[in-house]
C-alpha cells in the first residue's frame, strides 16, 4: 500500500454522507465519515465512498471536494427500504462496487474501510476480490445496544448479530472509538485484540466554537434565533428514537413542573427516526406531563446552524441509553456549553464529568431532573464547566484522527 497517498475505498450502505444529520439513519456516523474523509485527503489519500442510491435525482458521482468522491451504487428500490431491509440488497450493492473497481487498473484501491456491520459485509468482499486489507469500524454494535434498551424498544435481530461476529472476524483491523468500545468488541464479540485499534474521534473547531462569525456570542445567538435573554435553555440535538431518550428529558421537565419548580425551556432539533410517530409521540408525552409550552420542537439542522443553538444554551443534554462516542457532546463543548450526559459507553470519553459536565448514571427522570435544576441555578458553578468544556474540546481532532487511521490502513496492509 502507498502508504503516504492511499486510495481508500469507504462504504457507507445504509446512509449517505450528503445527509444531513439528525434525520433518518443519518447520524454522527455521517458526520464522522465526512469529517474523516476531508482529513485524509488533506494528507493526500484518495477517498471514494460507496454509499446506496435513495433517489433518482442523486447522480453516480458526487465530487465532494478535492480527494473525496461519493459514489451512488443502486440496490433496490430508492425509497421505501428500511433499514432493516438492507441486508437483502447486500449482493446488489456488492456488485456494484466490484464493478466500479473491474472499470479501473488492476490494483487500484489500497485498502477497503467500511463503516457498519452493513458495509462490512460488502467491503468483506471488496477486500477479499482486490485483496487488500478490510478496515472496520461498527459505530455500533447489537449486543450492547442490547444491553441498554429502552423500555418498549425493539432488540436488535440475531442476523445482524451473527452478520457483525462474521465482519469482526474476517476484518484485518478493527477501528473503535473508545478504549471501552474495544474492551466491547473483545469481550462481546471475541476480537482478536491485535486487530483493535483506539482511534478517538474529532471535532471541527472552526465551526463549533464560542464565538460565532462576526463575534456572535450567546446573548447575540438568542437574539437572532428568537430566543429570550434571561431564559434558561437546554438543548437535545439528534435524532429522535428511544435509543437517544428524549423522552427522559421531557419527563424530567415533569418532574420540576409537579414540584413547582422553574422549568428551562427543552428544544429538540431533529427528526423522527426509525419510528415514523416519534415526534408525535413525543409531543404527546410533553402534553401528558403538563410542559408542552416548555417543549420546542425543531428540525434538523445545517451544522453551523447547529452551532449557534449549542452557543444559546445554557446546557446541551445528552441522554442517550447507548453511545460509542458522542460527537453532539464534544460539539457543544466546542461552543463553550456544559453538557449533562448519561454516563454510558463513549459519553464518559467525550465527556469529563465534573470538568466539562455532569454524566448522570442512569435514566430516572428524577436524578436527570435533580441535575439539570442544579445546574440551572448555579451561574459560578455552569461557568466552571463552560471553561473546562473548551479545554475538553481542544483534545479532539480529525487531523489526528486521520493520522492514527492512517497508522491502522498501514498496520493492517502488513497483515
Amino acid at each position: 500500500m502507498t502508504s503516504d497517498s492511499p486510495r481508500v475505498a469507504m462504504l457507507s450502505v445504509h446512509t449517505s454522507p450528503l445527509a444531513q444529520p439528525g434525520t433518518g439513519d443519518a447520524g454522527g456516523m455521517n458526520v464522522y465519515i465526512t469529517e474523516l474523509s476531508a482529513a485524509l485527503a488533506r494528507r493526500g489519500a484518495s477517498v471514494e465512498i460507496f454509499t446506496r442510491r435513495t433517489s433518482s435525482a442523486q447522480p453516480d458521482l458526487v465530487e465532494v471536494a478535492s480527494g473525496i468522491l461519493v459514489r451512488h451504487i443502486t440496490a433496490g428500490p430508492f425509497e421505501g427500504l428500511d433499514k432493516n431491509d438492507l441486508p437483502g440488497q447486500l449482493c446488489y450493492f456488492s456488485a456494484g462496487v466490484l464493478r466500479t473497481e473491474a472499470a479501473r487498473q488492476v490494483g487500484w484501491y489500497d485498502v477497503v474501510h467500511s463503516h457498519y456491520w452493513l458495509s462490512g459485509q460488502a467491503g468483506w468482499l471488496a477486500a477479499d476480490r482486490w485483496n487488500v486489507p478490510l478496515v472496520h469500524a461498527m459505530h455500533t454494535m447489537a449486543r450492547v445496544k442490547n444491553l441498554t434498551l429502552a423500555p418498549g424498544d425493539t432488540p436488535e435481530p440475531m442476523g445482524r448479530i451473527i452478520g457483525e461476529e462474521q465482519v469482526v472476524t474476517e476484518a484485518d483491523a478493527l477501528i473503535a472509538n473508545t478504549p471501552a468500545e474495544a474492551q466491547d468488541l473483545i469481550t462481546q464479540y471475541q476480537a482478536d485484540p491485535a486487530k483493535v485499534h483506539v482511534v478517538t474521534p474529532g471535532v471541527d473547531l472552526e465551526i463549533f466554537s464560542p464565538t460565532g462569525p462576526g463575534g456572535a456570542d450567546k446573548a447575540a445567538e438568542r437574539a437572532g434565533l428568537g430566543l429570550a435573554a434571561d431564559a434558561k435553555i437546554v438543548v437535545f440535538a439528534g435524532r429522535v428514537q428511544l435509543l437517544k431518550a428524549p423522552d427522559v428529558l421531557i419527563r424530567a421537565l415533569g418532574v420540576l413542573t409537579d414540584h413547582g419548580e422553574e422549568v428551562p425551556t427543552l428544544v429538540i432539533i431533529g427528526g423522527a427516526s426509525g419510528r415514523p410517530t416519534a415526534l408525535r409521540e413525543l409531543e404527546a408525552l410533553a402534553y401528558q406531563v403538563g410542559v408542552s409550552e416548555n417543549v420546542v420542537f425543531r428540525p434538523a439542522v445545517p451544522r453551523t446552524e447547529l452551532a449557534r443553538w449549542f452557543r444559546a444554551a445554557d446546557l446541551v443534554a445528552v441522554p442517550s441509553r447507548s453511545e460509542s462516542f458522542g460527537l453532539v457532546a464534544v460539539e457543544a463543548q466546542a461552543c463553550g456549553t456544559p453538557v449533562v450526559a448519561a454516563d454510558v459507553g463513549g459519553l464518559r470519553t467525550a465527556v469529563e464529568d465534573g470538568v466539562s459536565g455532569v454524566l448522570v448514571p442512569d435514566h430516572d427522570p428524577h436524578r436527570w431532573a435533580k441535575v439539570l435544576a442544579e445546574l440551572l441555578h448555579d451561574d459560578v458553578r455552569r461557568a466552571a464547566l463552560a471553561r473546562g468544556a473548551l479545554t475538553v474540546a481542544a483534545r479532539f481532532s480529525w487531523d489526528t484522527t486521520a493520522e492514527e487511521t492512517l497508522k491502522v490502513y498501514s498496520l493492517a496492509a502488513r497483515g
